[in-house]
């Protein structure tokens, strides 16, 4: 395993993403205890020693599986992240009552790395805002133990991330991205690293498969890819590309089973970061790619708690995205008719609801407005 020094400290390279694991009859809220336990342990006997989870992950199961299966090894051993949840602007007011609760549900009496979570154009006022005192009262953990290092998470844009920095800057001490080569230029990513960058903030990567999409490639340019590296998978691609960029110290991936964290823990055995040439020509095929259309989604799972007809919101976008990038065919029809009627978008009432906690800000209503369109109104 690879380490990055912070502050005198050695993270491991890669740190295991709790957003995404195992789970029962594919019910994002029941965590598989079994499967997981045997990922942590894999992973921290393979020399992972950061864990990161939130309080949302997994409808709040996540933290819970973090503190029952972390807690079996020697607390100084490993570092361990969660998130104040201002994605949810209602939680802005409970900042005190959340962070013991995290405390609880991760049996531990301190956090090595907290984070404001999510910063975007839609809870920056209520981040910022001093009547809900939430940086006061972090300070205050971190003046106490509680809080060993204090960051936060972006998926806002440069002037959004560029204000939280200007207000709360002098107090951060790392900044999380969704940073790979797919969204270097679609979603402005080189822009945000060179901003937290020139601050003097290190970078902490999130999706650097883009939830698992990177992990495979259109066959003309996996065939690009193999004429510069023949020895590399296509995921290698997307973790070595992170390793030429400087500032970034911590690469979270979000491991659903056994084989993909068996396989990330290899390519983590060195550090073998593309040369410019390579660089510049994996972020012109993604360019390429992201050119023919479909809608910036991570599967994170968000929007699903607030949709009060309960629709799959990320298997529509995902299916949504197949037909848009594929120029049509009968997959994404096929699939949307094997589904239970109430799951189909033509269900959509458009209340917006789950746009307001999209870290990607995707409009999802008028998706499955579309979506419902394409399917000739029977979806």
């Amino acid at each position: 395993m690879i380490y990055r020094d912070f502050q005198g400290m050695k993270l491991s390279g890669l740190g295991l993403g709790m957003m995404r694991l195992p789970v029962k009859n594919g019910d994002d809220a029941v965590v598989d205890e079994t499967a997981a336990a045997e990922m942590i342990d894999y992973a921290y006997q393979s020399g992972i020693n950061y864990f990161d989870t939130a309080w949302g992950y997994h409808n709040g199961n996540s933290e819970l599986t973090a503190g029952k299966f972390l807690s079996r090894y020697p607390r100084e051993s490993y570092y361990l992240a969660t998130k104040f949840p201002g994605y949810d602007p209602s939680n802005m007011g409970k900042v005190e009552e959340i962070f013991e609760a995290q405390l609880e549900k991760c049996q531990t009496p301190y956090f090595d790395f907290y984070l404001f979570h999510n910063v975007y154009e839609g809870n920056i006022d209520g981040y910022l805002d001093p009547k809900f005192g939430i940086l006061d009262y972090l300070l205050k953990q971190k003046e106490n133990g509680r809080i060993r290092h204090l960051g936060f998470s972006a998926h806002g844009s440069v002037p959004v991330i560029r204000r939280f920095l200007e207000a709360y800057g002098e107090h951060m001490e790392f900044c999380q991205l969704q940073l790979n080569y797919m969204d270097w230029h679609f979603q402005g990513a080189k822009e945000k690293v060179e901003l937290v960058r020139d601050v003097g903030i290190p970078v902490w990567v999130m999706e650097p498969l883009r939830g698992g999409k990177l992990a495979s490639a259109p066959a003309e340019m996996e065939a690009k890819l193999k004429s510069l590296r023949p020895e590399e998978s296509v995921p290698a691609w997307a973790f070595r590309f992170l390793q030429a960029i400087p500032g970034v110290t911590m690469v979270l991936s979000g491991m659903s089973n056994m084989e993909q964290l068996k396989e990330n823990i290899e390519i983590w055995k060195e550090d073998k970061p593309l040369s410019e040439t390579e660089f510049d020509t994996v972020v012109s095929l993604a360019d390429e790619e992201t050119r023919k259309g479909g809608l910036p989604c991570t599967a994170c799972h968000y929007c699903t708690s607030h949709c009060p007809k309960g629709l799959p919101i990320p298997e529509l976008i995902a299916l949504y995205n197949e037909h848009k990038i594929t120029g049509g065919g009968f997959l994404a029809p096929m699939a949307v008719a094997s589904m239970p009627k109430e799951q189909h978008p033509s269900n959509c009432i458009g209340c917006r609801s789950c746009e307001t906690v999209c870290p990607q800000q995707i409009k999802i209503s008028e998706m499955m407005a579309d979506f419902t369109k394409i399917l000739g109104g029977q979806a």
